[in-house]
């Protein structure tokens, strides 16, 4: 398949709640920073090019958040494709301190996530942020507290949907007892399947599940894998996320990548066909059945 074939919407598309649907195959932007997550990166150009290549390609969801750089990565989106494209929807998070390269503390009180929205809404330059994520419940503050804010900012208008990250089911049953909650990201790939119960949870209830780290960070490998992806003469990185395409209807990986190589290379899997037969064989391989 030649890059001009390649796009997005062959993975098909899932809603995110009543108003909002994309393409089911998104791009995750943190690799666009420094080392650590830290700063900005080493080319600013490449990332800008990395960005609007992934339009071209009909990606219409793309996953960042305030922590990476942080705010670095919000600035870089807004850079490279404002005026926004009609029909992309970009999801963006809070919930992190970063007070170094490589280094996280939590903070998802209320008056920092109501800080952190708007934050966000000036260095992407919108008036209302489509997809607001909790980044990750904060031990030491209200779970319920965090997402009451949320709740608020979204009846305010400064949200349009709220969508949680890094959470359990028991998570997102009380987030839903104050909020619709439109998406759920949490760690997820063919090789790191600890959170299956999560996913069909969020199937059951019409949920769109966000698989961060969908390629496994490094850890895809084994003799299945690869006769799979030489059988349809592609690479294993490529059968990972035809994989998880595969694994439910609701799941809407976003692997992110710093080369616009690499970006072709992963949205032409939006187009990569395996047989249930495959796919099976992919879930049922032991050692990898609760890796992490």
């Amino acid at each position: 398949m030649s890059a001009n074939q390649i796009s997005a919407s062959q993975a098909g598309q899932v809603s995110l709640g009543p108003e909002l649907t994309v393409n089911r195959l998104g791009f995750g932007a943190m690799r666009l920073t420094g080392e650590g997550i830290w700063g900005p990166p080493k080319d600013r150009s490449r990332a800008l090019a990395v960005l609007r290549r992934a339009i071209d390609l009909g990606v219409n969801f793309i996953d960042t958040a305030d922590s990476y750089g942080p705010y670095v990565n919000e600035e870089l989106i807004a850079e490279a494709l404002y005026p926004y494209p009609a029909g992309l929807v970009v999801a963006t998070k809070g919930g992190w301190n970063r007070p170094g390269p490589n280094q996280w503390t939590h903070n998802a009180t209320p008056p920092h996530l109501r800080s952190a929205v708007e934050g966000s809404l000036k260095r992407l330059r919108l008036d209302r942020i489509d997809i607001y994520q909790l980044h990750v419940p904060d031990p030491v503050v209200s779970f319920n507290a965090s997402v009451e804010t949320l709740a608020e900012l979204r009846a305010e208008g400064k949200i349009r949907c709220v969508a949680l990250s890094n959470v359990t089911q028991e998570h997102i049953e009380r987030a839903r007892k104050i909020v619709p909650i439109v998406s759920v990201q949490n760690r997820y790939s063919f090789a790191d399947r600890e959170w299956d119960y999560v996913v069909d949870y969020c199937e059951r209830n019409g949920i769109a599940f966000i698989p961060w780290a969908p390629l496994g960070s490094g850890r895809v490998a084994g003799d299945v894998l690869r006769e799979v992806a030489d059988a349809h003469q592609v690479q294993p990185m490529q059968v990972a996320l035809a994989w998880l395409l595969w694994r439910s209807p609701i799941a809407l990986p976003i692997p992110g990548t710093s080369s616009v190589q690499h970006l072709e290379q992963n949205v032409a899997a939006a187009a990569l066909k395996l047989s249930d037969e495959e796919c099976e064989r992919l879930y049922g391989v032991p050692e990898l059945i609760g890796a992490r």
